[in-house]
């Protein structure tokens, strides 16, 4: 079967490169996605922390809970930089198969593991069917599966960073 010229997406023989390009955005997407989820996963965990009390004080008084906040925080803006530097590379690089790839991976990873903190700091208004920290958790599995697993994107990003085609 032939494709007349001007049906082509991209130059003839370079298919795969066009499907690469698009897989790569759309990673750079889930990566945008998970960061959201993980976004409002830590605001859900810091307004409960202001107002659930416990012994006459706040819950986010307690150094166990600061120590959650404090990780959730930090790794979602590991992979809002990761996430943005991808963005970068997506508009102004050929190939950024590596940064797409790191930028899903962390952004989808840590908005699980966030997710996760939030249900903890919630505890049982946070595991309550139809809470918002409830379907957070659920949704944000799925930013690791889609547009390739964590585990492709590890294989992507060792394939890269060891100079071996991807």
């Amino acid at each position: 079967m032939s494709v007349d010229s001007s049906q082509m997406l991209g130059l003839p023989g370079k298919g795969f490169s066009v499907a690469r390009w698009a897989l790569d955005g759309g990673r750079v997407a889930i990566a945008a996605q998970a960061l959201g989820v993980g976004q409002a996963a830590l605001d859900e965990a810091l307004a409960h922390a202001k107002r659930r009390e416990t012994f006459g004080q706040a819950i986010g008084n307690y150094q166990a809970i600061q120590w959650m906040l404090a990780d959730m925080a930090t790794e979602l803006e590991a992979a809002r930089m990761l996430t943005l530097k991808a963005a970068a590379a997506k508009r102004y690089q050929e190939r950024m198969s590596l940064e797409a790839s790191m930028a899903k991976l962390h952004a989808s990873e840590a908005a699980h593991r966030a997710a996760d903190k939030a249900m903890q700091i919630l505890a049982s208004a946070g595991y309550r069917r139809g809470s918002t920290v409830e379907r957070l958790f659920r949704d944000v599995r799925a930013a690791e599966i889609y547009q390739g697993t964590s585990e492709v994107q590890r294989m992507i990003i060792a394939a890269n960073i060891l100079g071996q085609p991807s």
